[in-house]
């Protein structure tokens, strides 16, 4: 199947790494340098022509700004048709949005995915459409599992989504700098603060997701009774500190109920 995208951003990009077959691939691109640079890099087809791409590919990631979509989608309209399967990266647009600018012929996937999918190492949430077909919905998850995770759910979730996993790189980097910021107040370098910090995090993620072990064990496990890490949690291990993190879920997940 030949796959196209609307729009070859860093987001684009980073699913775009995850397809085996490139050499089927078109993306639309404006920027001539841009284009130049993904054909050199992935050896894919460019077009500053969305149409062209809605002529070559029936599968296709829409990966646009938001402002954008209306007007690729008026484009695009009239060549669509019920073989087409229109695969959404773009916040804040549901699924009777998308309907509402494509057509109801077309079938359509709304994913909310989050920048570390430009790492490979994404979180995509996956909502269908009541007709999308289930070897399209497959399709998606083996693309976009390739650059990371994948999980599909109710759209009525991607509220939560947005604010947990969306939103989510923005909380751990400014919990990294914290401790970056600490670190440097005991002593440490800037950059050695941060190597220590970042690669913390990392492994204790790797650790926690390949061992499938329970996060209060594993806290528990690593505060030896009065050691350092005890004496660390005494400061941390507190109500404030977790009304805060749902507060801060809440307000990110109202946002995304308000834009869409």
């Amino acid at each position: 199947m030949k796959i196209g995208f609307f729009g070859a951003g860093k987001m684009a990009e980073g699913i775009l790494s995850a397809i085996e077959d490139k050499k089927g691939v078109v993306m639309a691109e404006k920027v001539a340098e841009r284009a130049a640079d993904l054909t050199r890099k992935y050896g894919v087809a460019t077009t500053a022509d969305v149409k062209e791409v809605a002529k070559k590919a029936k599968f296709v990631f829409l990966a646009v700004r938001p402002q954008d979509v209306d007007a690729v989608a008026a484009e695009v309209k009239p060549l669509l048709t019920a073989k087409h399967t229109i695969v959404s990266i773009v916040a804040g647009k549901t699924l009777a949005k998308l309907k509402k600018a494509f057509g109801a012929k077309v079938n359509l996937v709304r994913v909310m995915p989050n920048l570390a999918l430009r790492a490979n190492a994404g979180m995509c949430a996956i909502c269908p459409a009541a007709k999308t077909p289930a070897k399209d919905v497959k399709l998606v998850e083996k693309i976009l599992g390739g650059a990371g995770a994948t999980v599909v759910l109710k759209e009525k979730d991607f509220d939560a989504v947005t604010a947990l996993s969306g939103s989510g790189p923005a909380y751990f980097a400014y919990m990294e700098e914290a401790m970056v910021e600490g670190g440097v107040k005991l002593g440490l370098k800037p950059a050695v603060a941060r190597l220590l910090a970042e690669q913390t995090m990392f492994g204790t993620a790797k650790f926690l997701r390949e061992s499938g072990m329970a996060l209060r064990p594993f806290i528990e496990g690593v505060c030896t009774k009065g050691g350092t890490t005890a004496a660390g949690m005494e400061k941390m291990d507190v109500p404030e500190f977790k009304k805060i993190v749902a507060a801060t879920l809440a307000a990110a997940a109202k946002r995304s109920k308000e834009l869409a």
